[in-house]
């Protein structure tokens, strides 16, 4: 099996500050793997340069069958077509329902046929059981349920990678369980790769899965083993300097054409 992510000694930086160094990643279809570390390690900026909100430089960066050293701005949306993206803000339209939320996605992205659009909204409302609420607006749903919009969104055009962004940071515990159980159930049931960026560390350990820790300007992959991840970090020394990039929530800018 090809990888769907294929790193080599990558460097990543933010406004001209080395973040990460000599990084090797690859990662297989089908995989679930978390990105962890203190703020400002670098999993922001590595999810970024996934989505080519930051330009890739190294010996190989290849991203969903598309090469992004190579990558034009012109070829940015072909990208970004393959990857769902799911926000720990939300990012929702909040003058729109549920289902108008989906519908403009659609549209921005070329559907045309509304009878294939309703069949696919209700769709993917049903995987991440909001099959209901598709008429209410954002406002009249718990933070859970926006956030399960924002992965019915991700998951609109049947995306080879979902990338999640704390998708649990500004929830409770018990919300933050039902959003892992539809996550892991999309890992399972589609076989999706799934990469998220989380420091909850007792979600980690509830829901194991492969473990990606930024730390120290480079990435440590201990695998699956939460003891070992949790040693490994406690000898590792954070970098010094702590750029504000990596304290906010990234913003893309969508663009849906490839002109």
């Amino acid at each position: 099996m090809d990888p769907i992510i294929e790193f080599k000694n990558l460097d990543i930086y933010q406004k001209n500050i080395l973040v990460l160094s000599a990084i090797d990643l690859t990662i297989y279809p089908g995989e679930f793997v978390y990105l962890t570390g203190k703020t400002g390690t670098g999993k922001t900026s590595l999810m970024k340069i996934m989505y080519a909100d930051l330009p890739a430089k190294g010996d190989l960066a290849n991203m969903a069958g598309l090469d992004l050293l190579k990558l034009k701005t012109k070829q940015i949306p072909k990208l970004r077509r393959k990857l769902g993206i799911v926000f720990q803000d939300f990012q929702l339209l909040y003058d729109r329902t549920v289902f108008d939320n989906l519908m403009f996605v659609m549209r921005a992205t070329g559907w045309k046929d509304r009878n294939k659009m309703q069949e696919r909204i209700n769709s993917v409302l049903e995987t991440v059981s909001l099959g209901t609420k598709g008429f209410k607006m954002p406002h009249q749903l718990s933070g859970g349920e926006q956030q399960r919009v924002c992965i019915a969104r991700a998951l609109i055009n049947d995306p080879e990678i979902i990338l999640a962004d704390e998708p649990t940071g500004n929830l409770d515990p018990e919300t933050s369980i039902e959003i892992m159980e539809v996550l892991h159930n999309i890992v399972n049931k589609s076989g999706r790769t799934i990469i998220m960026a989380s420091h909850d560390y007792n979600m980690i350990e509830k829901y194991p899965s492969r473990t990606i820790l930024c730390e120290g300007g480079s990435i440590i992959d201990p695998g699956t083993d939460f003891s070992k991840l949790k040693m490994v970090e406690k000898k590792v020394v954070a970098p010094e300097e702590i750029t504000p990039e990596e304290k906010a929530t990234p913003e893309i800018e969508t663009s849906y054409s490839d002109e």
